[in-house]
């Protein structure tokens, strides 16, 4: 099952339930609490405290090149029996970008420009936060390829809050089979 779920903290116990995760990746505000929903075992979730900013700003962490190395370790080791929750607090940038970076990096044969049109395929909420892509992208060798290949699929449609979607690891990978509430 090489898929990530990608959610707002607000659907995750849902989500997670639901579609049988096991294993999750939080990326929010180090002030930001909430309970793991308990199908997710303890020693598979990672969480990494970073705001969902663009540029250094006093009082706020921005996402940093050791953030993303924590997350994309922690991806390697993902045994893909289930699905792979990613979220944030309104799962629009910070997770689709992780999850966005997931994917290369667990399918690095794969075209970026495709990955970003399969991310806007599966929701039209994303708008990847630029600063974990282009970390990202440095990390993965990428030069340049996927930060050109997101700007190129735009921002996403305006809402308050992303409903949960899909994202498959490889174009090859089988589309999921869901269970309502989450789009595909």
């Amino acid at each position: 099952m090489s898929y990530l779920l990608v959610s707002p903290l607000s659907r995750i116990a849902e989500v997670a339930a639901l579609h049988g995760a096991r294993e999750m990746v939080s990326v929010l505000a180090s002030n930001q609490q909430f309970h793991r929903p308990a199908v997710i075992d303890a020693t598979r979730h990672l969480r990494v405290d970073v705001h969902d900013i663009v540029a250094d700003a006093d009082g706020l962490i921005a996402p940093q090149v050791a953030h993303v190395e924590r997350i994309l370790a922690f991806a390697a080791n993902w045994d893909r029996r289930a699905p792979l929750i990613v979220h944030c607090w309104m799962g629009i940038s910070r997770s689709p970008a992780v999850a966005l970076l997931i994917a290369l990096a667990l399918c690095p044969d794969q075209d970026e420009d495709e990955l970003a049109r399969r991310l806007r395929a599966a929701s039209p909420f994303p708008t990847p936060n630029a600063r974990l892509v282009a970390i990202g992208d440095d990390i993965l060798g990428r030069d340049g390829r996927l930060v050109r290949a997101v700007h190129a699929i735009g921002r996403g449609a305006d809402a308050y809050e992303g409903l949960p979607f899909a994202l498959t690891v490889s174009q090859s990978d089988p589309p999921p089979r869901l269970s309502g509430a989450v789009k595909r």
